[in-house]
């Protein structure tokens, strides 16, 4: 067996969420997961002295694929987005404000519907990897 199976999308929802709660607890924030597959942000983070508050959105790639954001941007909201793609082998994590991913998404149609795509040309920039510091220290 090997040690990093196959994961569903749904675990690789789970690591992806857990990953980016781990890193940002470790940079000083009080994080709290919201309620899976509902509307809006991923992670509620907020300061020690509960002065600020982040909503985070994550989105969690098993490989380096294109990120689906649906067939709207209007789901694109929080403070930052975070894709983390290689979630079971090797995490990288980009670090997005919302504006830059609606800036860079891509339109695509096919028979006659909509959907919107982040490519990883598109988020796999060295202003963006690994840049926990965008958000700040919650300490």
């Amino acid at each position: 067996m090997s040690l990093h199976p196959t994961l569903d999308p749904q675990l690789t929802g789970n690591v992806g969420l857990y990953y980016c709660c781990y890193r940002l607890s470790l940079m000083g924030w009080n994080v709290m997961p919201t309620a899976r597959n509902a509307r809006g942000v991923d992670i509620i983070a907020y300061s020690r002295d509960a002065t600020r508050f982040v909503g985070v959105q994550v989105k969690a790639l098993s490989k380096r694929t294109p990120v689906p954001l649906g067939t709207s941007l209007d789901k694109v909201m929080g403070d930052f987005w975070i894709i983390v793609n290689k979630v079971a082998t090797a995490p990288s994590a980009y670090v997005l404000l919302p504006s830059e991913v609606i800036e860079r998404a891509h339109r695509g149609e096919k028979d006659g519907r909509v959907s919107y795509w982040f490519q990883p040309t598109d988020y796999e920039h060295d202003a963006f990897k690994e840049a926990w510091a965008r958000i700040g220290l919650g300490a």
